[in-house]
């Protein structure tokens, strides 16, 4: 099957703690087999012409975790960020971060600074890491620029101007592990998104259950509110 691949897919990575429990293991086993995944997901969107791959890493909530969950999530994706740079450079990765700074340690900023200067010159797939994001907070974010720089003709347009990272709406949302919820995921982009919803935990996603969604994305009548005539 020719498949018309999604400019832009956002995932909910959901289901490293159920997994890990699955295994009679700890939470934190969970989010290290998951960033094995995101670096496998990333390789696939990238040959098959994915153009953009916004993932969710940690929400605004997920301060409510306990604190050593909290921290050990911290500490692997400032270990990610620091051994992904010779991956992301030879494949000629964008990598960006979408999300408030607040709560955020410095030294995990500059970090996230290192790699986002390194990388801003590849012109292969965007990974847009959803960090300390609330789509929410984006907004309220946003409405707080537009107020600051005294715009006055309102429209869509402005709005997206001043979201975190102007990227085109992803066509396809994926989560994993069966929740049918968007959790404060992309509010204003994902407007129009198919959404793709399967049971498999995002430690187990691969290729093959990729191309399933991209399959599923295909069959979809994409009408954004009007009517298709045939």
């Amino acid at each position: 099957m020719t498949l018309l691949v999604p400019k832009h897919i956002a995932i909910i990575m959901d289901g490293n703690g159920r997994w890990a429990k699955s295994k009679n293991m700890p939470r934190t086993y969970g989010h290290k087999a998951g960033a094995d995944t995101l670096r496998k997901i990333l390789t696939s969107c990238g040959e098959l012409g994915v153009e953009y791959l916004t993932v969710y890493a940690f929400s605004t909530e997920n301060w409510k975790r306990a604190k050593e969950e909290v921290d050990a999530l911290m500490f692997l994706f400032k270990t990610y960020l620091k051994n992904e740079k010779k991956v992301l450079m030879k494949k000629n990765v964008k990598f960006i971060v979408s999300g408030r700074k607040e709560g955020v340690s410095v030294g995990l900023l500059n970090e996230i600074k290192k790699l986002e200067d390194a990388t801003s010159g590849n012109t292969g797939i965007t990974l847009n890491i959803a960090f300390n994001y609330g789509g929410r907070s984006e907004l309220v974010d946003a409405i707080k620029k537009i107020v600051e720089n005294g715009e006055k003709d309102i429209t869509e347009s402005t709005v997206e101007k001043y979201l975190y990272n102007h990227l085109p709406d992803p066509e396809l949302l994926i989560r994993t592990s069966g929740e049918i919820r968007i959790s404060n995921f992309l509010l204003w982009q994902i407007a129009y998104s198919e959404i793709y919803i399967t049971d498999t935990h995002w430690p187990d996603f691969n290729e093959a259950e990729l191309l399933k969604a991209i399959e599923s994305y295909q069959k979809r009548d994409r009408r954004f509110g009007g009517v298709n005539v045939k």
